[in-house]
């Protein structure tokens, strides 16, 4: 006689995977239905894309909203869509190109620091991150009563790119246009702008993060979340008693990856 093996853990009444192991099930299906996507821009909705990069500035409750339409209609709570990422990429390979000629990089000084911006500060960072508010998110803030619920790697994935794109077009854009002339100055006011332009970027990244995770109705305590509000304000009067300028550490740190 064969050994019997109980799935009643996995398998529900009517045969059928609960939802959380339908979601695992399904992931890697999804996963490689978005890759694909990836190389084919005429399937993909920029002009959406376009609207949510526009929104996360004006009213970022709206792009989460479009997350739940999503999960109502086609069962997952991340992108299907890659548009967004493709639009974002644009962005930093743009807005980089911009920070080699306002520190006056040469061309191969230029194309080196686009590599270590887009595989380490933007992938392998936001990897990183996403991997860990996915597993902060699933181990500690999921609802008792929602135990067959968790959120989706990739929804933790979009929710930091929806937060790194206001960082990135605060720090990586308009602050170009002030960084040689006002805020590498040496002046109180030329670190008060930039530490203030590094002040609201990092508090939109908080913030639209808070938003990501509060708006999954079986998260609980998603409030903590703004809690590194506090020690952002801190360190930002510190930076600005102790004279210490933020952009021009970051320009240094840039000219020093790509000697």
């Amino acid at each position: 006689m064969l050994p019997s093996i109980s799935v009643n853990s996995r398998v529900q009444g009517n045969g059928a995977l609960n939802s959380r192991d339908a979601a695992r099930h399904t992931a890697g299906a999804k996963r490689y239905k978005y890759l694909r996507r990836l190389f084919r821009f005429r399937q993909m909705d920029f002009e959406f894309a376009g609207w949510q990069m526009l929104y996360l500035f004006t009213s970022p409750q709206r792009v989460y909203r479009n997350f739940h339409y999503r999960k109502q209609t086609k069962d997952q709570w991340a992108r299907d869509d890659p548009a967004f990422l493709v639009l974002l990429s644009i962005w930093l390979c743009v807005s980089t190109i911009g920070f080699g000629f306002v520190l006056d990089m040469g061309f191969f000084e230029t194309i080196k620091l686009l590599l270590w911006v887009v595989f380490i500060d933007c992938v392998g960072v936001g990897l990183l991150i996403s991997t860990l508010m996915w597993f902060i998110s699933n181990k500690y803030l999921v609802k008792r009563q929602s135990r067959d619920s968790d959120v989706e790697w990739g929804y933790a994935f979009d929710v930091h790119l929806n937060a790194f794109y206001p960082l990135l077009v605060i720090l990586h854009f308009i602050q170009l246009f002030f960084i040689n002339h006002v805020i590498l100055t040496d002046t109180f006011i030329g670190y008060c702008i930039g530490n203030t332009l590094w002040l609201i970027a990092v508090g939109y990244y908080i913030y639209v993060t808070f938003l990501g995770y509060s708006a999954l109705p079986f998260l609980k305590n998603t409030v903590i979340l703004l809690y590194p509000f506090a020690p952002l304000i801190l360190l930002y009067g510190l930076s600005l008693a102790l004279g210490w300028n933020f952009t021009h550490t970051l320009c240094s740190f840039y000219k020093y990856r790509v000697k």
